[in-house]
């Protein structure tokens, strides 16, 4: 199988046929063999209905009901998991992304990269609800993670299924998925993608998505540069509480001794021992933390190293 498409569904069943007819059009003059997984989220409308009848049509379109509404990341994660393509490509179902942008998508991963992600540069939303939080979460998310792309957001990516074989997703973590191939060494491409107005259905983005990205980028964060050696971040932190509840008690002592002051009435005395037992919590948390990654990565024989390719020249 050359490629999977895999999309997520959560009452959009004015939208899947429209979609479907337009990913047969895209891909008609390219000669690639390929699948839709469509995932139904636990839609409360007749999505899956409309889904099983294109399923029952074309033995290229897959249906997955999952038994709940369990969201957008854990969708595409079910649809990952079944995706038979040598490369994966997961889009909208609201019809905002353009399947006829799929053949680009293909054609720059042919070029040699790992990843290539969608970017709205035209976006169709509006700017203070969606537009500007996203603008301010995207240099955000770039700055923290180290990879500069314009447009996390955008559903409509490609990747090699190599990479996806070593991410696990939880959360909203979907979009940065990018930055946690990157950890492994996949390289990350950009380019413009056409962007749609919705023309069906309802969006099911609100504003409190925005704290919950927030939230999985502090995850996603630590995972970039911690997951290996946790005891580097919490054990500094420990050293440093420690060091200045020293120089806090240095402080009491001598205005105990030159100054004359009583201990029991400065209140760097009570500073100084809240400083030794939070930097003692550190380092008890940095150690924590090594025997869990230790029992995470050796349970699941995961190594902290990914190789690209092995060359044998003898």
């Amino acid at each position: 199988m050359d490629l999977s498409i895999v999309v997520p569904v959560y009452n959009e069943s004015p939208n899947l046929q429209p979609l479907y007819n337009q990913v047969i059009a895209a891909l008609a003059g390219v000669n690639i063999d390929f699948e839709l997984l469509l995932v139904d989220d636990g839609s409360l409308d007749d999505s899956f209905a409309v889904a099983l009848s294109l399923a029952q049509t074309d033995p290229r379109v897959k249906v997955i009901r999952l038994r709940r509404n369990f969201g957008q990341t854990a969708a595409m994660a079910a649809g990952f998991d079944v995706a038979r393509g040598e490369v994966i490509v997961p889009m909208d179902s609201d019809l905002q992304n353009d399947p006829a942008d799929i053949p680009r998508l293909l054609e720059k991963i042919r070029e040699g990269y790992d990843v290539v992600s969608g970017w709205r540069k035209e976006r169709q939303d509006k700017w203070w609800s969606r537009r500007l939080p996203s603008i301010l979460a995207n240099r955000l998310i770039s700055r923290m993670t180290g990879v500069c792309l314009h447009d996390y957001g955008c559903t409509l990516k490609a990747y090699k299924r190599d990479v996806l074989s070593r991410v696990n997703l939880y959360g909203e973590m979907h979009r940065f998925v990018p930055a946690l191939a990157s950890q492994g060494g996949a390289s990350v491409a950009e380019m413009t993608v056409n962007h749609r107005p919705r023309l069906a259905g309802q969006s099911k983005y609100g504003i409190d998505r925005t704290l919950r990205v927030i939230l999985d980028l502090i995850t996603v964060k630590f995972m970039l540069k911690y997951s290996t050696r946790p005891m580097q971040l919490f054990g500094k932190w420990g050293v440093w509480t420690i060091a200045l509840g020293g120089l806090s008690g240095m402080a009491t002592l001598y205005m105990k001794w030159f100054e004359g002051l009583s201990m029991n009435r400065n209140p760097l005395l009570i500073l100084t021992a809240f400083l030794f037992f939070s930097g003692v919590q550190f380092l008890v948390l940095g150690l924590l933390a090594e025997i869990i990654t230790r029992t995470y990565h050796e349970t699941q024989d995961k190594p902290i190293y990914a190789i690209r390719e092995t060359v044998n020249l003898g």
